[in-house]
């Protein structure tokens, strides 16, 4: 049986980092879970699509004066990109606490991007409301991620 570590300002976890049954049962609990796990794989998808362009052609989002100051094609910065992207969703499920503000970091680049290219307004919009997701995942993750 694990003993109940008790911290000013923190929810109740056992030893280790693992959960009570109690804190599994909190909505804040759940929401942490679902996020993270959301940050997780769909940066990691969105990754590997990058070297596929299954669901899109990718370098069609990619604004024109970054593909004139980067070497390469803009395919090329794609497989970078997606190598990025599968990075940071590891992050994620590893250490929360830091990969949530990466991915937000990464994410508010994305919204330049596209905000920059004139054109995809609407996936701007979409992107910064996954930023502010991934910001509210990294304080989540300040509480219930006790990784230091």
């Amino acid at each position: 049986m694990s003993t109940v570590l008790r911290r000013p300002g923190r929810v109740d976890v056992a030893e280790g980092g693992r959960a009570t049954e109690a804190v599994r049962a909190d909505p804040r609990y759940q929401a942490y879970t679902v996020m993270r796990i959301g940050f997780t794989a769909l940066p990691i998808v969105m990754g590997i699509d990058k070297f596929f362009n299954g669901l899109t052609s990718w370098p069609q989002y990619l604004a024109d004066w970054i593909d004139n100051i980067v070497p390469g094609t803009a395919q090329q910065l794609m497989y970078v990109v997606g190598g990025i992207e599968i990075a940071a969703g590891i992050l994620v499920a590893l250490r929360p606490r830091l990969g949530a503000y990466v991915v937000a970091a990464w994410l508010a680049g994305i919204v330049i991007n596209l905000v920059s290219y004139g054109e995809w307004y609407d996936i701007a919009v979409r992107d910064f409301g996954l930023m502010l997701g991934a910001l509210a995942l990294g304080r989540l993750a300040s509480v219930y991620d006790r990784r230091t």
